[in-house]
């Protein structure tokens, strides 16, 4: 059943996924789109989405890809009840584990947090979040975001560009920036 499959898919995202949402992409790309039960399209719309609604991107993804993943797989599954249990039951999963660990972890943490062992840990959590998360903004570089055609790569790579720029290098806010590539790409596309 679909559910199951949802509930150990995001058991495993929610255990591994260290480092945030970010981090979190290519491990959900795996487990979501590798079984077929969503496009790749569909996961790269996905991830848009999560990035515009308020809360964590890996929090986000799990309540939509709860609710179309069955529908997805079996037309019996389509209707808003089953998508809303999908919701409720991979929204539920992907948190539990962090929230149990974090509970049973944080005072060990707190106690030892000047312990070589937990300094190690820590150090070599870092490199690995950070290659994670390249790995998601590589992962995201397809041609369902860029495009396939060379006027639609150069256009999608203007637009990438300025935006990086326009938060890299200026005080203009963030969501200005969404705005403003937004309508660039209504005029362009």
């Amino acid at each position: 059943m679909i559910y199951l499959q949802l509930i150990w898919s995001y058991l495993k995202i929610g255990l591994f996924g260290f480092g945030g949402g970010y981090a979190m992409l290519s491990l959900i790309e795996k487990e979501i789109v590798g079984p077929g039960w969503i496009s790749e399209q569909m996961f790269t719309d996905i991830v848009a989405i999560s990035q515009m609604t308020p809360g964590p991107i890996g929090i986000n993804s799990a309540t939509y890809i709860g609710y179309v993943a069955p529908g997805e797989t079996d037309p019996a599954f389509a209707g808003p009840v089953w998508g809303i249990l999908g919701s409720l039951l991979c929204t539920l999963v992907v948190i539990l584990p962090s929230f149990l660990l974090v509970a049973k972890l944080s005072r060990f943490i707190t106690r030892h947090h000047e312990s070589d062992v937990i300094k190690g840990i820590f150090a070599g959590l870092r490199p690995v979040v950070v290659g994670l998360i390249a790995s998601a903004a590589l992962l995201l570089m397809n041609g369902d975001n860029f495009g396939t055609q060379s006027p639609d790569i150069i256009k999608s790579v203007i637009i990438c560009a300025a935006a990086f720029c326009a938060v890299m290098f200026t005080k203009i806010h963030p969501i200005l920036v969404i705005i403003l590539a937004g309508v660039a790409g209504w005029i362009l596309y």
